[in-house]
């Protein structure tokens, strides 16, 4: 019976609840996928560009900085000049060319330098100059050239009504400058036949071309060509003058959308002259007009005879 008499012991365990994490988490997955979706929706925006849309965008995003100043620390040296041990010092005059004292045979000839070279290193030194500049306005002139030929291919895509006739609008940089052509194609003529003024859609392409040559620094000519083979109703007015005519409206055109006059070198008719398939002078591809943008030659240096 001294069994009953053994206490008995009762063990409470207490589950305590783990901490409440909180919902940091949340938002960080949230940004995530957010990123996530912006990543691909930029990458399919750039699928969809086309190669003259993304050539423009990064002209606009990228321009270049082409200074045409050799002054100060834009120069070859960086602002620095060499002294007469051969090391780099700053500043911009430097002690390069010694003071010699007289000699006695001499004593007016005064500084050594004067009397190195004479007027031929003087003129070798303006022909230098001269090829530098030549250089760096032939650099800015096939920058310019580059961006404006973007910017045309992009406002010709921005027009609904261009936009089937782009097969007819062809550009193209050139070493003269800039070469662009409205040619006709086969059941998609530019003119209506036999007639100098142009289709709406023509004019809309020519028009926008007008601003875009205006900001350039060059002049340009305008040439009209007809394919062999073309019918007239009239004797006294053939392919010369169909040619110039649509050259001329063009020029017009051109002018009204805001392209000054000084900018027109010259207007010409070649009619079935100069086609754009010589193997075939009867292709509706040489039913064309020709916008030719030149570049502008340097100025004669100071000095030297054209």
């Amino acid at each position: 019976m001294a069994g009953y008499d053994q206490p008995i012991i009762i063990k409470k365990v207490k589950k305590a609840s783990h901490a409440h994490h909180g919902g940091a988490w949340k938002i960080a997955y949230a940004d995530f996928v957010t990123a996530m979706m912006a990543f691909f929706l930029l990458l399919w925006l750039i699928s969809m560009a086309t190669p003259e849309q993304k050539e423009g965008l990064a002209d606009y995003f990228a321009p270049a900085a082409v200074s045409l100043s050799t002054s100060g620390a834009g120069g070859v040296m960086g602002g620095n000049a060499m002294d007469n041990s051969g090391n780099q010092m700053s500043g911009s005059s430097a002690d390069v060319i010694k003071e010699a004292p007289a000699s006695p045979q001499s004593s007016d000839e005064g500084t050594t330098d004067n009397h190195i070279g004479g007027p031929s290193r003087q003129q070798g030194s303006e022909i230098e100059a001269s090829s530098d500049s030549e250089f760096n306005l032939q650099s800015i002139d096939r920058q310019a050239f580059h961006s404006a030929a973007a910017s045309i291919k992009q406002a010709w895509q921005s027009l609904p009504e261009v936009t089937p006739f782009m097969d007819n609008l062809l550009i193209e940089e050139t070493k003269d400058g800039l070469d662009i052509q409205i040619v006709d194609q086969q059941g998609r003529p530019m003119f209506p036949e036999g007639s100098k003024y142009p289709l709406e859609p023509t004019r809309a392409a020519i028009a926008a071309l007008a601003p875009i040559l205006q900001q350039l620094n060059a002049q340009i000519t305008i040439s009209g060509h007809t394919a062999a083979g073309g019918r007239y109703d009239n004797p006294r007015y053939g392919p010369w003058e169909l040619s110039a005519d649509r050259a001329n409206v063009v020029r017009a055109t051109l002018g009204e959308f805001g392209l000054g006059d000084d900018r027109v070198k010259s207007v010409t008719g070649r009619a079935t002259d100069e086609p754009f398939f010589p193997n075939d002078p009867y292709m509706a591809a040489n039913e064309r007009v020709r916008i030719t943008v030149l570049h502008a030659p340097p100025p004669v240096p100071v000095g030297l005879q054209p």
